[in-house]
């Protein structure tokens, strides 16, 4: 039995559980069954949740809160980082490092929004990835399906009935009104922003009656959005959930799954806890939820590949379990066909990777690095944090625009040295700087090659080296 099989059995039972207000001792009672079933279904709809608030939180620094320093830009209009993430970018947990972002967090209520992407060179790969209030990847645009000729697109919201104009390449539909999308940019060396900056300006979104050069439709009502930050994301979970759940319906397959979510408080709308709660009742659920974050960030630890952990919504159906270890291990990943991310958190003993008691190395034999069509990298993250780190030569990243600067051995291998400090002078342009303690690795296999996604490339071992 599965646990969406467990929820279906337990939803008569839980409606009868001592939920409602009561004289205080007849409230606090709790059979040990009913305890049971109160634990699973608060479990299940952690996991559930999970996702939704961690986007909700990168969403509200972004697009929300003018005075955080992460803030890009108002919802509809694209916000460009015209640089690599830093150490100093800290509201995605392992950040790519390898292409400048563009953002737009997208408010679909009132009507569609036109983005227009500009035609680049062919060796240059940019991608736009569409992302729900789930955090299901929609759609990708871009190199892989629409080539690099650029174009118009237009991105609709579930209840938007209307014709999709002339000029339009492709329409996206949104199942959530609210959602989320990046652009990453191919960065070839240094000496190469001003080109990225060139196109991120040419990256352009407008509301569909712009476009249409008509009147615009009524604006959609203003939104209390509750404030939310790293602390409160955790310690006050529950609260944001209804919240959430008001401004992502259920998918056609959830609708019995979110009635069973409304038997502990968490309806649409409604303000958590409710006063039908009953005092046991709120610590059994709160309880629950610590223990499964510590699950969750337990599972997170042990994760040695992003295959699975996202997809569309009808890839990810019922898939809740893996959706929650790709938003906290690391959120808005891509499908495989567009990147594939071996994780790396042990070495070959089978260790965790610590940098404060070891050295290691990373051998491409006879220089032959993963196959792929667009380009890979190679990122060291701190262990507990999932951040970049802060290193003497600012480098958090080895990639394939690199390879010509790295160093061979007499045998011919390319080895990598992931270490806290410098190899010597003679090998550092191959030094992948660490932090002092535990550290993960992430590589990142843009336009995955067939060996890859069959499995018959195998990565190779990070191994200690003193």
């Amino acid at each position: 039995m599965n646990r969406r099989d467990v929820l279906k059995s337990s939803v008569t039972a839980l409606i009868s559980l001592p939920l409602l207000a009561a004289p205080a001792d007849a409230a606090n009672k709790v059979s040990a069954s009913d305890h049971q079933r109160i634990r699973e279904l608060a479990r299940q709809a952690y996991i559930y949740a999970l996702p939704m608030v961690e986007n909700y939180y990168t969403i509200y620094q972004y697009a929300i809160d003018k005075g955080n320093p992460q803030y890009k830009a108002p919802f509809n209009q694209f916000g460009n980082v015209s640089r690599v993430f830093t150490p100093d970018d800290t509201s995605i947990v392992t950040p790519n490092s390898d292409t400048p972002y563009s953002f737009l967090m997208v408010d679909l209520r009132a009507e569609p929004l036109v983005v227009t992407l500009p035609a680049i060179e062919e060796n240059r790969y940019y991608s736009m990835q569409l992302v729900d209030l789930y955090t299901h990847n929609l759609d990708f645009l871009g190199t892989r399906k629409d080539g690099n000729g650029g174009g118009k697109f237009l991105l609709a919201g579930p209840d938007w009935q209307g014709e999709v104009p002339a000029g339009i390449k492709r329409m996206i539909r949104f199942p959530t009104q609210f959602g989320f999308a990046l652009i990453r940019t191919q960065l070839f060396n240094p000496d190469d922003i001003e080109n990225v900056k060139t196109i991120q300006e040419q990256y352009h979104a407008e509301p569909l009656s712009r476009y249409l050069g008509v009147a615009a439709p009524a604006a959609a009502p203003e939104i209390h959005w509750p404030v939310i930050d790293r602390e409160s994301a955790e310690k006050d979970f529950w609260s944001y959930v209804p919240f959430l759940f008001r401004l992502a319906p259920p998918l056609k397959w959830e609708m019995d799954l979110r009635k069973q979510f409304e038997t502990i408080g968490l309806a649409a709308g409604d303000k958590w806890p409710t006063r039908t709660l009953s005092p046991r009742v709120r610590e059994i659920i709160r309880k629950t939820g610590q223990e499964t974050r510590a699950e969750i960030d337990e599972g997170v630890r042990r994760l040695t590949t992003s295959i699975g952990l996202f997809g569309t919504p009808d890839k990810m159906r019922d898939k809740y379990w893996e959706r929650a270890l790709g938003a906290k291990g690391g959120i808005y990943g891509n499908d495989v066909e567009e990147t594939v991310y071996p994780i790396i958190p042990f070495d070959n003993k089978g260790e965790r990777l610590d940098a404060s008691r070891h050295n290691y190395i990373m051998r491409f034999v006879d220089g032959k690095f993963p196959p792929v069509d667009a380009f890979w990298s190679l990122t060291v993250y701190d262990g507990p944090t999932k951040l970049l780190v802060h290193n003497p030569i600012g480098r958090y990243l080895i990639n394939s625009t690199m390879e010509k600067q790295l160093q061979k051995n007499a045998d011919g291998d390319i080895i990598l040295y992931i270490q806290k400090e410098s190899p010597g002078t003679d090998l550092e342009s191959n030094w992948l700087p660490a932090a002092n303690g535990p550290i993960n690795l992430v590589m990142r296999l843009y336009l995955p090659r067939k060996e890859v996604l069959t499995g018959e490339w195998i990565r190779p071992d990070v191994e200690q080296n003193g």
